[in-house]
């Protein structure tokens, strides 16, 4: 049936549930795995009288966003393996994670994309609308959504 998932997480309780499931997913069907990791864009600097105010450096923001994300995905990748699933790690910052996990699943050549209805946007994703919801819609791969 399958035989490479793209599971993507972002290290929320509902994202690691869906970890969980796509790693014994995998196992059964003997699919390799890739764990996948999002993070937001560089925030725009803020203006304020002239100044330009950045919070952080963009080498400052890429090194802690690469941290988050190894820490969330070694956790992934440990649960696979202590299920005895090969499972890969992957990471990008992206303007828009519904594209990058498109973007991931195709360049990994995934088959299908394992990820949690809802993730850590709250309110903000149910005005603009889910990540989920985009990946749904413009993924050419079955997606499965767990909740």
């Amino acid at each position: 049936m399958y035989k490479h998932l793209l599971v993507a997480t972002d290290g929320t309780r509902l994202s690691t549930k869906a970890v969980m499931h796509a790693i014994s997913l995998a196992k059964r069907l003997g699919a390799k795995l890739t764990a996948f990791y999002a993070a937001p864009d560089y925030p725009i600097p803020m203006y304020a009288d002239g100044i330009v105010y950045e919070p952080v450096s963009k080498k400052d923001y890429a090194a802690a966003v690469g941290k988050e994300a190894e820490r969330i995905l070694a956790g992934a990748a440990a649960k696979a393996k202590a299920a005895g699933v090969s499972c890969a790690t992957v990471h990008s910052i992206a303007p828009a994670p519904w594209e990058a996990i498109l973007a991931a699943a195709k360049k990994q050549k995934c088959d299908a994309i394992v990820m949690a209805s809802h993730g850590r946007r709250g309110v903000s994703a149910l005005l603009l609308g889910s990540e989920t919801q985009k990946v749904l819609t413009h993924s050419k791969l079955p997606v499965i959504v767990i909740r």
